[in-house]
């Protein structure tokens, strides 16, 4: 392989992380999520919500004009105009509009953490189509440095066929070593592309470099692992919707519970009949006698509550095992790429023996081209490693919301 690739073991031990190493510019990311349609239709969601919470605090009652007119012919009493005038207003008995902005505001509330929910579904994804292109790009790069290594080992065994050093069977095997890597080089560097081609077209917005960036050294101490793990809870929004949703639904269910008393319903009356002869002006009062109705209508409002309280507790369960489950996979992601670095190093060392050993003629050609395909799928094993690894650190951080989500 050519030499930058062997050199890799060396520079796999080198610097410590960057800060934000192998990822998109955070401008960029910012873009793309607020350009996600999933993010704008949360916005617009959360914008229904406080339309729903101003509705809620005004009250679902108008004024109601109602009015009549008449000519009424009385037999030898001649003809009356006569009309009839109402104007009325339902009004909310005390209680239940404190109740309706509570719902209001709880909506909005549960609102505002599904639209950053949302958002960081989006992060999520871009990380995983990101990841998905790093890794696929890296083993190109390993297929591409193998391909380069068989070229540069057939073009020396073909001057050694010529000076009579060499045999053409060896020449043929090395030809077909390299024909085999080839292939691998056309799969991988298609799978590089469709990879790419997939995260352009998921997130439009975000500008992608012509080449994709190295992967950085997943490393990451234990405790900043677990500490990690503990903001994926606090800084949930999917519990805190959840949250609010129970607190909504439990307020939804005292207005019912309260609602099964119907608000009165209170007008101003005008009438004229007889010509003017006989006026007058009142107050009307009615008010709807309640039934079973309104009693089921309470029950399953505290029912649906008592389902919401229960989703709110099954979101943290599964937050909670989310922030586990994360914690767990990028320490056996990390501590996996990190055996095979430690695999790579030893098949670098078997390797120069190999190499060594056929130019002196003491380890035929067969020998070579398996240390040399062994070395070959080491690297690609380590490549695939940093990438899932690095992918586990990336979705850590994003559910901890120390990455591309801000508070």
């Amino acid at each position: 392989m050519r030499k930058a690739l062997f050199l890799a073991p060396l520079l796999l031990a080198g610097a410590p992380v960057l800060a934000e190493p192998g990822l998109p510019p955070e401008a960029a990311v910012e873009q793309a999520l607020e350009e996600h349609p999933e993010v704008n239709a949360a916005r617009a969601r959360l914008d229904a919500a406080r339309a729903r919470a101003k509705g809620l605090a005004r009250g679902p009652y108008e004024f109601t004009v109602q009015g009549t007119y008449q000519r009424r012919n009385v037999r030898s009493g001649g003809e009356f105009d006569e009309y009839d005038a109402m104007l009325s207003r339902s009004f909310r008995l005390p209680g239940k509009a404190r109740l309706d902005r509570e719902i209001g505001l709880h909506g909005i509330e549960a609102a505002e953490n599904m639209a950053e929910d949302a958002r960081h579904e989006a992060a999520l994804a871009l990380a995983a189509y990101w990841f998905d292109w790093l890794a696929a790009s890296a083993v190109a790069e390993v297929d591409r440095a193998a391909v380069a290594n068989y070229e540069t080992a057939l073009a020396a065994l073909e001057r050694r066929r010529d000076l009579r050093d060499a045999s053409q069977l060896e020449v043929d095997r090395a030809a077909a070593a390299l024909a085999e890597a080839r292939r691998a080089l056309e799969q991988s560097s298609g799978m590089a592309d469709l990879a790419r081609s997939r995260l352009a077209a998921r997130f439009p917005a975000l500008a992608l470099p012509a080449q994709a960036p190295d992967i950085p050294l997943p490393e990451m101490a234990d405790a900043r692992l677990s500490q990690l793990g503990d903001l994926v809870v606090v800084n949930s929004h999917l519990i805190a919707a959840a949250e609010a949703e129970s607190e909504r639904m439990a307020a939804m269910a005292d207005r019912a519970q309260r609602d099964r008393v119907a608000d009165p319903n209170i007008g101003l009356r005008a009438f004229s009949e007889f010509g003017g002869i006989e006026r007058g002006a009142g107050v009307v009062v009615s008010v709807l006698l309640g039934g079973g109705h309104r009693a089921a209508l309470a029950s399953e409002a505290g029912a649906s509550a008592s389902a919401a309280l229960s989703q709110a507790q099954l979101a943290r369960i599964e937050i909670e095992e989310t922030a586990t489950s994360d914690v767990v996979e990028a320490r056996y992601r990390i501590a996996t790429w990190a055996r095979a670095r430690e695999t790579v190093e030893a098949q670098m060392k078997a390797l120069a023996k190999l190499r060594r050993g056929q130019e002196l003629g003491e380890i035929d050609l067969a020998e070579r081209l398996l240390g040399e395909r062994m070395v070959h799928d080491a690297f690609r094993i380590e490549a695939e490693a940093r990438a899932d690894a690095m992918r586990a650190i990336t979705k850590l951080r994003i559910d901890a919301h120390d990455l591309w989500i801000a508070d």
